[in-house]
């Protein structure tokens, strides 16, 4: 019985992604990985961060799984699409297992492009009952197993919804063996200066923010014991000694009582790696800011979206953009890095509005900012308000969620040059500070702002 996971990121073919150079592994395989080897079935992994298509197509073509299972997200969807079509054309034989995050409302797209099981949700146990099935010999129903959507025949299944791994302690820790974690090591050590792993401690996200997907683990909030989270820290330093962590958790610091008890355990297992997470500035205070700082973080990524509190309701963020501020502002004056995320675009914003976040921005004066203009995922609240409002319908076999638009405030090439003033804008303001207005640093993104603030007025 031969099980291979892999997924569709290809740094080597997209060249956005090379001049990011900013690879992780794939967690979510490498969880399914550790679950089917503790369960006692032999596995294999194929990474293809660092391959090329056509060496998978190779592979698969000598190995002939029984079973190929991909992960799939808006980033390598077309990707996937083509390893299935190329597998239900070369290897009729093989299983095709799709799971992540967009497979739960786009189930019949999957499995009409080439995927015989679209798996709905946390995928280990799913996975499992499905290696068994196969294995028995049964590889055409699969009525019997909670989690999955299939074509029995021509009639389309879906069957009950799995319950959710109520104790994540019970969770191996990914699979990173089956993976060059080296490569990754290194790749970001050349790129970077330092190199970086992934750590998850946490499953699902209790909060309702209008344009996230919650698509596999749900509107949930399940974590892994600290003293479990602390072992696993002391196994990546003491077997791969990484530079810093990502830890890749919605909300980090949700709760305060495991924070604490977190930062207790990384101290006393000598397991502490610096590390950088991301929260929200309504579960953080003065206490909290010294326990992250205590536990390992240089760098804490504080959500806002917007510098105007109107934007902020319209999504349903649930915060006040001052606490964001004072607590990016503390995040600094306690010598760690704060980063923040803004999304320009979203229905309801206005010129003002997005002045307001230059303001935010210039006033809480983040290390580090991101701007996406945004956009629908199927599934969320913000697609269900839009979808009526949607400019063009897309084929989906040959475009992702973010290629939607909907009908905006201003024209879709305003919030382009938007993005572009927003951030000289604020590189202006922040090399004045640092080397005075007759730098010429300071003079490039004045200017640069100024041209994509006139460019802004001529595209609305």
């Amino acid at each position: 019985m031969k099980v291979v996971f892999t997924h569709g990121y290809f740094i080597q073919e997209d060249e956005k992604e090379q001049a990011i150079m900013r690879p992780y592994p794939p967690l979510g395989i490498l969880y399914l990985s550790a679950w089917l080897e503790k369960h006692g079935k032999v596995n294999s992994v194929f990474d293809t961060t660092f391959s090329r298509k056509q060496l998978i197509k190779d592979y698969l073509l000598e190995d002939k799984p029984d079973i190929l299972a991909i992960y799939t997200n808006l980033m390598t969807k077309l990707n996937v699409i083509e390893i299935m079509q190329f597998v239900k054309k070369q290897l009729p034989k093989t299983t095709v297992v799709i799971g992540g995050p967009d497979v739960r409302h786009n189930i019949e797209d999957y499995l009409n492009a080439g995927a015989q099981i679209a798996v709905i949700g946390e995928g280990e146990q799913t996975m499992l009952d499905i290696v068994n099935t196969v294995e028995s010999g049964n590889t055409s129903e699969f009525g019997h197993i909670p989690g999955i959507a299939y074509f029995s025949g021509t009639t389309l299944v879906k069957t009950q919804e799995r319950s959710k791994i109520k104790s994540v302690d019970d969770l191996p820790i990914p699979n990173r063996k089956m993976i060059d974690i080296q490569a990754y090591l290194d790749t970001w050590k050349k790129h970077h200066g330092q190199s970086a792993m992934t750590v998850s401690t946490q499953r699902g996200c209790p909060y309702t923010c209008k344009w996230c997907s919650t698509a596999v683990y749900g509107q949930s909030y399940r974590r892994r014991s600290a003293a479990l989270v602390a072992q696993e820290l002391k196994y990546l330093k003491e077997t791969y000694n990484p530079d810093t962590v990502w830890f890749v958790d919605d909300v980090f610091t949700v709760s305060h009582k495991w924070l604490a008890a977190f930062a207790d355990e990384v101290n006393k297992q000598d397991a502490i790696i610096p590390f950088e997470c991301i929260t929200r500035a309504d579960r953080m205070n003065e206490d909290v800011i010294q326990t992250l700082k205590r536990a390992g973080a240089f760098r804490i990524w504080i959500g806002a979206e917007s510098g105007s509190q109107k934007v902020i309701d319209l999504m349903d963020r649930r915060v006040d953009v001052n606490q964001v501020r004072k607590m990016i502002q503390r995040t600094r004056a306690n010598e760690m890095e704060a980063g923040t995320f803004i999304m320009l675009g979203y229905p309801g914003e206005t010129q003002e509005d997005i002045k307001e976040t230059v303001r935010h921005l210039k006033e809480s004066n983040p290390n580090y900012f991101t701007i996406t203009v945004a956009y629908p995922i199927k599934g969320t609240s913000l697609y269900q308000e839009v979808e009526a409002k949607q400019t063009k319908a897309l084929n989906w076999m040959e475009t992702t969620d973010r290629d939607r638009d909907f009908e905006r405030h201003y024209s879709r090439k305003y919030y382009d040059y938007a993005v572009r003033w927003v951030e000289n804008s604020v590189r202006a303001f922040q090399k004045k500070s640092e080397k005075g207005i007759l730098s010429a640093s300071f003079l490039k993104h004045k200017t640069k702002a100024w041209l994509m603030y006139l460019s802004m007025q001529f595209s609305k």
